[in-house]
């Protein structure tokens, strides 16, 4: 019995069994709390997803006209009567509204999550194969383990975001690319671009991830090499086309409707914080080490970094240490930001985890010690801090949303300030504003026909309520007819 699971143990099989067990545990953890309210952490960038996706089965799919229900100037300084929404482009949402429609036993809420979910077990598998490419059977089932298990990216691979859809295409990328280096293959190397342009379009900061293809590249071929050989040169220029044309001529295509574009250039260093000593406190210490690693992951992740050689794990850390750099503000404002990094910050740790285990340089027992201590604190302390992520801290939001779809049309445009936040507006089931850009006889103008509110003492709502008549007010919330003047205050 000994001698064959033994045999079990040092075959393939069992290597297989792991990897299940870690991809289907990966998809129980991220069930929890599946069916929350759009109201949890981030819940302004989610509604927006969402809406999109909403739209989409309301209205039918039409890649390049995305909308979603905000049509204020809040986002792009412009009125946006249509309601268009050109961030990235909607592949993600095009998933979640088929799958909604076709299966509506799930919301779309939940089916978004659910596409979340699953492409973040299809990233953590060709992890794997990365990991186990690089370094060994162990390295790629850690990287996969990881992945999937790090308390952030549980929370954020189960969102309504499109970026761990886009995740999963760069890793996808990465994949295809290392076996074309491997063999050659035309089919693999145009099918690298092909999902590294899915990411791109998605989100234009996955091409940080070529970073380590083109180590790849200049590690087997040289460039006199590449640009004497025409058949070769050829594939490389197809392979750039795939990646970069249709996404060029997707932004040229949204140039047309600048009031669906939201301001962007602050994300880069609006705020001047690069290199200064908050953006190293906030990144490295808050996020990378404490929130993504939750303090004794570091050590590990330092070690994978130190280890001798692994050059290519070390260059797909390099391009993300890039992106953050280049992107300043947004990692710094925004945790969400840092999803794009996981993947990298994964085989990391899992080369510091192969190194400790194997290493000939520390003591053994006391490196192994610190392996087997290390991996649970950082799970436990990163839990302790994501685990408020998921709560939803304002039910009155819902509640007001709800009341607002019961007693109004669904035409009806509605008001609901929330600083901006679309989450009060995504809630009400109404296209409308999610706060007052304008004077509220100007919004009315454009079409506003209630107003709803969760701050009862705001000088606004205090006006707008001795103005217009109110149908439903209680102590969480009030809804006012915008047509229905009670005051004949002078306009």
């Amino acid at each position: 019995m000994n001698t064959k699971l033994s045999q079990f143990i040092k075959s393939k099989y069992f290597e297989y069994f792991i990897l299940s067990i870690i991809l289907i545990l990966g998809f129980v953890v991220r069930l929890y709390k599946i069916n929350n309210p759009i109201a949890d952490w981030h819940s302004w960038r989610q509604a927006d997803t969402a809406s999109v996706t909403k739209t989409y089965i309301e209205q039918g799919i039409n890649l390049f006209y995305p909308k979603y229900h905000d049509i204020s100037s809040v986002q792009t300084g412009i009125f946006n009567p249509n309601g268009y929404r050109y961030v990235e482009f909607p592949i993600y949402n095009a998933i979640s509204a088929i799958l909604s429609n076709t299966f509506p036993k799930f919301s779309l809420e939940i089916w978004s999550r659910l596409v979340t979910i699953f492409a973040a077990l299809i990233t953590s598998f060709f992890l794997y194969l990365i990991g186990k490419k690089y370094l060994g059977k162990a390295g790629g089932l850690l990287s996969a383990f990881f992945y999937l298990f790090i308390p952030y990216n549980i929370y954020f691979t189960r969102v309504i975001l499109p970026d761990p859809f886009g995740a999963m295409c760069a890793v996808i990328s990465l994949w295809f690319y290392i076996v074309f280096i491997d063999n050659e293959s035309t089919f693999n190397l145009y099918t690298s671009g092909f999902f590294m342009l899915l990411a791109i379009l998605i989100k234009p900061y996955y091409a940080f991830y070529l970073i380590p293809l083109i180590y790849l590249t200049l590690n087997k071929y040289q460039l006199k090499d590449i640009f004497s050989n025409k058949k070769l040169l050829n594939k490389f220029i197809i392979f750039s086309l795939i990646m970069f044309a249709p996404f060029v001529l997707w932004r040229i295509w949204e140039s047309r409707f600048p009031e669906g574009i939201p301001f962007f250039t602050w994300m880069f260093n609006g705020d001047h914080i690069r290199f200064r000593p908050a953006f190293w406190r906030w990144i490295f210490d808050e996020r990378l080490g404490r929130l993504i690693l939750g303090g004794w992951g570091l050590v590990l992740f330092v070690i994978g970094i130190l280890r001798p050689k692994q050059y290519f794990v070390k260059f797909t850390i390099l391009s993300m240490f890039l992106y953050v750099v280049v992107v300043a503000t947004a990692n710094v404002r925004h945790d969400y930001y840092q999803i794009l990094a996981i993947p990298a910050i994964s085989l990391v740790v899992a080369s510091g985890v192969c190194y400790l285990w194997d290493t000939m340089i520390f003591n053994k027992v006391i490196s192994r010690v610190l392996v087997v201590f290390s991996i649970p604190m950082m799970l436990m302390v990163g839990w302790f801090l994501i685990k408020d992520d998921y709560q939803v801290n304002h039910p009155e939001l819902i509640e007001a949303g709800k009341m607002v779809d019961q007693i109004t049309p669904p035409s009806s445009l509605v008001v609901a300030p929330y600083d901006g936040d679309t989450a009060f507006l995504y809630q009400t089931n109404r296209w409308g504003w999610p706060a007052i850009d304008d004077s509220i006889d100007h919004i009315i103008e454009k079409g506003a026909d209630y107003y709803v509110s969760v701050n009862l003492g705001s000088a606004d709502t205090k006006m707008i309520e001795s103005r217009f008549k109110t149908i439903k007010k209680t102590d969480r919330y009030v809804i006012i007819d915008l047509h229905q003047v009670i005051n004949s205050k002078t306009k």
